[in-house]
Formats: C-alpha cells, structure tokens, sequence
C-alpha cells in the first residue's frame, strides 16, 4: 500500500533537450524552472558545436546545472548540425519509454516535426524559444514558452499600453492590417473569447482549470506574463470583461468565470 502511494506521488518526469546554436544560456536556469512546472528534469543535454567560441558561454552553466554536453560537428558552413543530432536523441529516448515528456529548447522550425511526432505518441511536450518562433513549431508543442516573458521582473513589471488609433490616411488598408496586428499582440480578447465559447456550461459559468485549458489548445503560446500578469487569474481579474466567483469541494477552492452581459 505504501508503495502505491509513493507511486501516485511521483511526478511525472521530463527531457529538456536545449539546442545550444538556437538558445540563450544566461536564462538556462529559467528555463529548468519552466521545465520543472511540468515534472522532475532527469535528462538534461545541450547539444551545439563545442569547437566553435559561440557556445563558451554555456560552459559554466551547463556544469552547474548537471547538463550533459552533446558534441556535433558542423560539417557544412552556415548550416545548423546540431537539429539532426537532437532529433535523433529524442527519438532514442521517446522510444526507451524513461520519460513521460519532452521540453525542446529552439526558436528553430525544423523541430516542428518532431514535437508532432512526441504528440502522436501521447507524450506531452513543451517548447521554449523567442517570439520569432515560426508559429507551425509553437502549435505542434502541448505548452509553448517564450524567452521574452522568461527575462528579469523589472522588464515585465508593467502591461503593455494601447496605443490609441491614429486617423485614417491614403494608405487605409495598410494602416488597419497594422493596427489589428498590434491589437493581437496587446489585446488578449479575442483568444480569451474563444476560450470560454469553448468552456462556458449551460449556467454560464466557467471553470477556471477547464478554462485555462481551452486557451492552450487554441494557442500553445499563451503566457499571463505576456500581458503583464504572472497568473491567469490575475489576467482575468484586471480586466472588467469578466466576473468570478469561488466555490467550496470537498475541502478545496474552486474558481470559476464568465463573460459580463
């Protein structure tokens, strides 16, 4: 009996596999912490060029936190080597069976493929890279995280601002294709919108959990910090959109919200 429930408590454990060419190592300890979010990390590798003086700066954060160094030779000028090798190492420990998920470090597309394969598998995966992450790459992941929201408190210590609209000129369509990408990138709306279209229940209520889930399927890459928040709840309750209210089970707390009339 004591064995079952040592069992059921253990948590659930994941691969981070960091492309050394494609990562930033000064925030190597952020991101094991994002990684941890998800279960214990026991496999750790850093795969790059270690000839080359580009990778010098993960040297000493990598031996501090246990990672193991994966050389890979670039055998062709201006041609990243190392996707090939961490591919193939990820496919190795997929098919072993030791984890139970994936965090894949790059802001590279040629891992889209693979973080679809980990999926088809039933095995969660997560990705961490920069905003430039070509975006078929971030909704192949279960969880995607951007570096951007991973750097110091003090950068991310106020929401972005709208700016307000500027009048039309001769070039309107421009200008509204502009305006409406500046929109997506400041106004979290319409992605929270279809998130509770998708979780409401016929009393008009939603789940907070079940919620926060509808939002990572429409967009891997979803991130309270993005908009200033460092939690969901936070998000929701600055803005005057929604309402929500707490209910007692079972000696827990749960949340639940809905869209303003």
């Amino acid at each position: 009996m004591h064995d079952e429930q040592n069992k059921s408590q253990t948590r659930p454990k994941i691969a981070i596999l960091i492309d050394g060419d494609n990562a930033q190592a000064g925030l190597l300890p952020q991101m094991l912490v994002e990684a941890g979010k998800q279960g214990q990390v026991t496999v750790r590798r850093i795969y790059g060029d270690w000839t080359t003086a580009n990778m010098n700066s993960w040297k000493d954060v990598l031996n501090f936190h246990a990672f193991q160094p994966i050389q890979q030779f670039r055998y062709t000028i201006g041609k990243n080597a190392t996707d090939s090798a961490m591919i193939i190492d990820a496919m190795d420990i997929l098919h072993d069976g030791v984890v139970d998920g994936f965090c894949l470090v790059s802001s590279d597309s040629d891992y889209t493929r693979l973080a679809t394969r980990i999926r088809e598998s039933g095995t969660f995966v997560m990705g961490i890279g920069e905003k430039k992450t070509p975006k078929p790459f971030v909704n192949a992941c279960d969880l995607f995280v951007y570096t951007e929201n991973l750097q110091p408190e003090p950068k991310r210590s106020k929401p972005p601002v709208k700016q307000p609209a500027k009048p039309a000129n001769n070039n309107g369509a421009a200008a509204n294709k502009k305006k409406e990408e500046g929109k997506e990138e400041t106004d979290p709306m319409p992605l929270l919108e279809k998130a509770f279209e998708m979780s409401v229940q016929e009393d008009g209520w939603a789940s907070l959990a079940v919620f926060g889930n509808s939002l990572y399927q429409i967009d891997p890459g979803f991130d309270p910090r993005t908009y200033g928040h460092r939690q969901l709840s936070r998000l929701l309750g600055s803005l005057k959109s929604f309402e929500m209210k707490s209910q007692e089970s079972g000696g827990s707390t749960l949340f639940f919200i809905k869209i303003k009339e």
